[in-house]
């Protein structure tokens, strides 16, 4: 660590005897000339008048006092990196404080001009060639030192963010289980539920962590625009659930918001709890509302529980759910007749619709669905046939999503917990 206390100028080997014997006249006027930047020139900064005042006065003018000091006595743009660590961890204090980087930045770039001014007006004509030498050191010395602070203010603000963002799932984590919430205060009144399930992953493999991180950036800041507070979402690449304490219905644009910031392809279903007690059965509602919805082949969007009661009821557990399910297995080799089935049912049984969704000719619509009649024997021109498919394509689906808890979705299978992936 580089010692504030006196340093014999010869040791700069990089400086001319001219230039360290200038610079060492200027360092008396160190402690005046933080004091006047502390007070008058950083004043000109905008936001910087409403730092507390000993922030400004103690900390800043500290900093001013050391960073000049350090010049002057020998640096001679090779700063060590133990010598700038007295500037990191005042960065990661701004970053702590909220003071915003362009502001920290800018403290840093007008020392450097006021510094500069003193080295010019010391120096007799005489010294022109010193005045040249320090010059450079002096900007060689202020990027090393921006570059340290910067790096240093970015990692303690990433720290910030992460630890606030986790904070926020752990109360969502918490009311949708009905723990006690961690975070805040005890939940009152109206919290609206919301289940949010995003596009499926690309055919070449998962997203990449980058891309989820962007995906996931994106959604957060929609939600939190949309209802003008931040709100506790606990979500994965997938999707998951959102908690938004007080708030009894969802913004009227939300929907498009969500499909602005994740995709067309998203699926969304909200319900609002009367009490901290209700949120993890609204929670369980809303993913599962969005399950069925998807199993039963209808379009991405916002889904209701009115819109889909009767594949809702359907895909309830039962001693018959295994015998239900059965009756989609001769298809279970033939994932594009599963696929024509539950978009054919999606689309109220409309085959020229189930041909546009699925890029065909309505007569190649009418073959498979002829064969799927002939694998299954269901007959899905009749009621009954067609409710025990759509049952099947439900308890089907349940089956599948079901086996564990993902951080961050919801579950399928039987009644959802939250914190699951459907």
């Amino acid at each position: 660590m580089t010692r504030e206390g006196p340093r014999d100028p010869g040791q700069s080997a990089g400086l001319s005897p001219a230039a360290v014997a200038l610079a060492a006249r200027c360092e008396p006027k160190v402690n005046e000339l933080a004091r006047r930047m502390a007070r008058e020139v950083f004043e000109q900064l905008r936001g910087y008048s409403g730092l507390p005042a000993d922030v400004k006065d103690v900390e800043i003018a500290a900093t001013a006092r050391h960073a000049m000091r350090l010049f002057l006595r020998g640096a001679d743009g090779g700063v060590a990196p133990d010598a700038l660590e007295h500037f990191q961890e005042r960065a990661a204090q701004r970053a702590e404080e909220g003071m915003p980087l362009h502001l920290l930045l800018r403290t840093y770039g007008l020392g450097v001009r006021e510094l500069w001014r003193v080295l010019r007006d010391t120096a007799a004509p005489e010294e022109r060639d010193a005045l040249a030498e320090l010059a450079e050191a002096l900007f060689t010395a202020e990027d090393r030192v921006v570059g340290a602070v910067t790096e240093s203010y970015l990692d303690e603000q990433a720290a910030l963010v992460a630890e606030r963002q986790e904070q926020r799932r752990s109360r969502a984590r918490a009311l949708l289980e009905g723990a006690m919430d961690p975070g805040g205060p005890v939940v009152h009144g109206p919290t609206l539920v919301l289940y949010a399930r995003f596009m499926e992953p690309e055919p070449s493999g998962e997203r990449s962590p980058v891309a989820v991180r962007r995906l996931l950036r994106r959604a957060q800041t929609a939600l939190d625009r949309a209802f003008g507070a931040e709100t506790l979402a606990l979500l994965d690449a997938g999707g998951g659930h959102v908690v938004v304490p007080g708030c009894g219905e969802a913004p009227p644009r939300l929907l498009d918001a969500l499909r602005e910031a994740v995709g067309p392809e998203v699926r969304v279903a909200w319900a609002a709890s009367q009490s901290a007690q209700d949120i993890p059965a609204a929670g369980r509602q809303v993913a599962e509302v969005v399950r069925v919805a998807r199993a039963c082949g209808r379009p991405p969007g916002l889904h209701r529980l009115d819109d889909v009661l009767l594949e809702y009821h359907l895909s309830r557990p039962s001693d018959a759910s295994d015998r239900i399910a059965a009756l989609l297995a001769p298809l279970g080799a033939r994932p594009e007749l599963l696929q024509t089935l539950r978009i054919h049912l999606g689309q109220r049984q409309d085959r020229r619709a189930t041909a546009r969704v699925l890029s065909l000719h309505p007569n190649s619509v009418d073959n498979r669905l002829t064969r799927i009649q002939e694998l299954t024997g269901l007959d899905l021109g009749a009621p009954r046939d067609t409710a025990l498919a759509l049952a099947a394509l439900s308890v089907r689906a349940a089956d599948a999503a079901g086996g564990g808890v993902a951080d961050g979705g919801a579950t399928g299978g039987g009644p959802a917990r939250p914190g699951a992936t459907v």
